[in-house]
């Protein structure tokens, strides 16, 4: 493929090539092929007999019911949770502050 030259438009690049001989313009539809030759197909297939599965001898028991949830104590256990995570958020939060302190006033003084 050629690249356009200055003078062309900028579609001139994604143009399709021309038609020369050896190509032909429209592909000919694939025909079947002939007896004997090619891909012969699938086996033929034989629907399996009647009763082809295993038996079932053993059948699992129905699942536990689960205890009953307090929500009043999942609630109570999610804000004793929260109180404790946001206690050691401030205790690390003034810690580093502090340490960010003492450094820039070694660094000033």
């Amino acid at each position: 493929m050629t690249t356009p030259t200055s003078g062309s438009s900028p579609d001139e690049y994604w143009r399709r090539p021309d038609t020369s001989p050896e190509w032909p313009a429209v592909v000919p539809a694939a025909s079947p092929p002939a007896r004997g030759s090619g891909y012969p197909g699938p086996p033929p297939t034989t629907p399996p007999p009647a009763g082809w599965r295993p038996p079932v001898h053993l059948r699992p028991p129905p699942p536990r019911r689960l205890p009953p949830q307090d929500m009043a104590e999942l609630d109570a256990a999610e804000q004793r949770a929260q109180r404790l995570t946001y206690g050691v958020g401030t205790v690390a939060g003034v810690l580093l502050v502090v340490l960010v302190c003492v450094l820039c006033s070694r660094l000033l003084f």
